[in-house]
């Protein structure tokens, strides 16, 4: 495989910096820190391809180029998820430093407003400046939980992360082109990553419709972690859609359109439908807002055999497009369950909060399972059975059996 060149920002020097910015927040966080030595890396596996060189390999579980799993015991160790442990999910090559030029000249086009203009990253930047927090997670992410034989990346917890974007808010920019125009139900984003490749837009595309009003949340971000966006995720510029599945958060962006219809390429109109078993279609729901979801990181199969006594089940929750309000704990398997508390700081409703229950453990064998809520929905027991293998967010499926001696 030829090796691509590395930007600045994609560099292992630029993303040990970025790391440790994002731990001094984990350590005003009062996380406890979680050691995974290689986790499952056994000898043998796959490598990291060379476009991702720069990531923690013992963090991480490589499906394929294209799908690149967190292991669930490097997900937990703080809030934000260091770049280095963010998994990968690409349904078109990463672009390269020579194929996206000169950052600050990145172009994107806004239509669908009353006065359309194209900026330059340069000119984005003085439009306005945020940061925020939000989870990036693959729809698909627990799919390897399903009992039929469900073509894609076999994800169980990794498929996602919580980060830290800059950028600029998608309000400033619509404000400075006039407002949205009349008749405008969705914001569509267009990424350009299949251009390089010379196919069929309307088959490579990657370009996703949303409901207008999630306009008001979202930005178009610049920079994760402390850090200009690696090509990896998308850089030099994404769509942060905050609340909606991975797939809405559009790498590479060079066209945002406000429009009366759903984009009609491949990637809108026929992947990522939730369908039954043995169905698919457009008339099937497409993969939008996240479910309320939490799942526990600590202790797993993966950290080894636990000491009996006191221990410290550690977790993370998300609400969806609402803030997560409760955790509770079974270590029987849902028998029975404890209310946990949420510690560290709460970085806003789009961000996942660590939760944690302390308790007694004697040797034996034990389920560990986790049950959040939004206020409005908790998690089911049961996963949603669907041909892809989508939102799964069935606590069941996601508990973890641990051994105490």
């Amino acid at each position: 495989m030829k090796k691509s060149k590395i930007n600045v920002s994609s560099s292992r020097r630029s993303f040990l910096t970025g790391s440790a910015s994002i731990a001094g927040l984990a350590a005003t966080a009062a996380i406890v820190p979680i050691t995974f030595a290689n986790a499952n890396h056994k000898k043998g596996e796959k490598g990291l391809p060379d476009f991702i060189s720069w990531k923690n390999r013992d963090a991480l579980i490589v499906h394929s180029d294209k799908g690149i799993e967190t292991h669930r015991s490097a997900i937990g160790e703080s809030i934000v998820t260091p770049n280095a442990n963010v998994y990968i999910r690409n349904n078109m090559p990463t672009m390269t430093d020579e194929q996206i030029g000169d950052r600050k000249n990145w172009k994107i086009s806004i239509s669908g407003v009353n006065n359309p203009q194209t900026f330059t990253l340069a000119q984005l930047q003085k439009l306005g400046h945020s940061t925020m927090a939000t989870i990036l997670q693959c729809s698909g992410n627990g799919r390897g939980f399903f009992e039929h034989k469900v073509r894609g990346s076999q994800w169980k917890t990794g498929a996602a992360a919580c980060v830290l974007w800059t950028g600029v808010p998608v309000k400033a920019v619509v404000d400075a082109c006039g407002g949205i125009a009349k008749g405008a139900v969705f914001m569509t984003s267009s990424g350009v990553d299949h251009e390089p490749t010379g196919l069929d837009p309307s088959k490579a595309m990657i370009e996703r419709s949303v409901p207008k009003n999630a306009y008001k949340d979202a930005m178009l971000a610049w920079e994760m972690n402390g850090v200009p966006l690696p090509n990896s995720h998308g850089g030099p510029l994404r769509t942060i859609t905050p609340g909606y599945f991975g797939i809405n958060n559009v790498k590479h962006v060079g066209k945002l359109s406000f429009t009366e219809t759903e984009s009609s390429v491949k990637y809108m109109k026929k992947s990522y439908r939730i369908s039954p078993i043995g169905k698919k279609g457009p008339q099937y729901p497409t993969c939008w807002e996240m479910p309320v979801k939490s799942w526990i990181t600590r202790p797993t199969d993966e950290t080894g055999t636990v000491k009996a006594g006191k221990v410290q089940i550690v977790g993370v929750a998300m609400g969806g497009t609402k803030k997560a309000k409760s955790v509770k704990v079974s270590v029987d398997g849902g028998s029975s369950w404890k209310k946990a508390k949420f510690i560290g700081p709460d970085l806003g409703k789009f961000a996942w909060r660590q939760f944690a229950l302390e308790t007694t453990l004697s040797a034996g064998t034990y389920t560990l399972s986790s049950l959040a809520s939004n206020g409005s929905d908790k998690q089911p027991e049961l996963r949603m059975e669907n041909r892809r293998g989508y939102a799964h967010n069935g606590w069941k499926d996601h508990s973890v059996k641990i051994t105490v001696v």
